[in-house]
């Protein structure tokens, strides 16, 4: 058997969370068209079968990583974290490219990616991404998406002008909306993957929390009924989560009873997820409920409510307050007092 750590990595609004569903078949991550969605690490586990006589059974661990930016606030830096401890511990990097968007380097003719004497330049964001990449000492597979969006001659370019920056063990199209190229990509990865046992049991596709999960879909819902600026400042967490009962009457499907907060940084962006009248925190609530309730599969009480935090996206303490795994140490010791 093989099995192996396959980070994922990208600009943002490349579809990552959307290949890493498809590829788990399960929603593991939250996807809406606006950039920067992902916020953490994600690991989506993915179990392949043996083929007789051409290849082995296999699990792959692929892990998610937020868009690579340039930070400009304690959130970006912390996300920027999180993509450097992906790569710290990998077998594998998938670099995604948008076959949609032109990628834009550095224009100097004299630009020479391979010079190890070259100085670091972030004239565009797509350098910043590639001077990451070039510090690999693994494979790196490079992965165009949404190829369904464009015609195939126009792939060509855009393939010679992303392997003239890095030397990759394989170009691979995808678009994970048709499943077209999944079954070649996944192939390809457990052809390098090294020999070793599962990481996580047969029947897991995440490491995530439910309660964390409950959040992101929480701030799915955010993402999709507002506006530009407010997304960015709003975060969620789960303040109760009430486990089912079995239900009084037989054919009644169990309630969950979830309270979670919404933080922003302003009165102003607390008005507009509010709404007038509670319209617009009602419709977030709807939307987040009914994905839940699929989750869960179980009915949901939700309760919302937003609190102004000013600031909190430069505030290490509270961006770090954020991260699932600090949040389950705190459940933990609060449980053992």
């Amino acid at each position: 058997m093989k099995s192996g750590f396959v980070a994922i990595l990208g600009r943002p609004n490349v579809g990552k969370s959307t290949l890493l569903n498809a590829l788990t078949g399960e929603k593991v991550a939250i996807v809406t068209a606006k950039p920067q969605t992902t916020r953490n690490r994600i690991i989506g586990v993915v179990e392949v079968p043996a083929h007789k006589g051409t290849s082995p059974a296999a699990q792959i661990v692929f892990v998610d990583t937020p868009g690579v930016h340039k930070p400009g606030s304690q959130l970006d830096r912390r996300m920027l974290q999180e993509v450097h401890e992906a790569l710290e511990s990998r077998d594998l990097v998938l670099v995604l490219a948008d076959a949609t968007r032109r990628i834009q380097f550095d224009s100097d003719p004299t630009h020479d990616p391979k010079s190890k004497n070259r100085k670091p330049n972030w004239a565009s964001e797509d350098e910043f991404l590639f001077s990451l990449v070039r510090k690999l000492d693994c494979p790196v597979f490079l992965v165009l998406t949404k190829i369904d969006l464009v015609r195939k001659d126009q792939l060509l370019p855009l393939i010679e002008s992303l392997t003239r920056q890095y030397n990759f063990a394989q170009v691979i199209p995808v678009s994970a909306r048709k499943r077209d190229g999944l079954d070649v990509l996944v192939r390809k990865i457990v052809d390098v993957l090294p020999k070793g046992e599962r990481f996580y049991p047969k029947d897991q596709y995440t490491d995530q929390p439910i309660r964390f999960m409950v959040a992101e879909l929480i701030r799915e819902s955010i993402l999709i009924e507002t506006g530009e600026e407010v997304p960015y400042a709003a975060a969620v967490v789960i303040e109760q989560f009430e486990e089912p009962e079995a239900p009084a009457r037989p054919g009644k499907r169990p309630l969950t009873g979830i309270s979670a907060v919404i933080y922003c940084e302003r009165d102003g962006q607390k008005a507009i997820l509010i709404g007038k009248g509670g319209t617009k925190l009602k419709a977030i609530g709807t939307g987040a409920r009914r994905k839940i309730e699929s989750l869960l599969g179980t009915q949901v009480y939700l309760e919302l409510r937003v609190i102004v935090e000013p600031g909190w996206r430069d505030s290490s303490g509270f961006v770090d307050s954020l991260d699932w795994r600090r949040q389950l140490e705190k459940l933990g010791g609060e449980g053992e007092q």
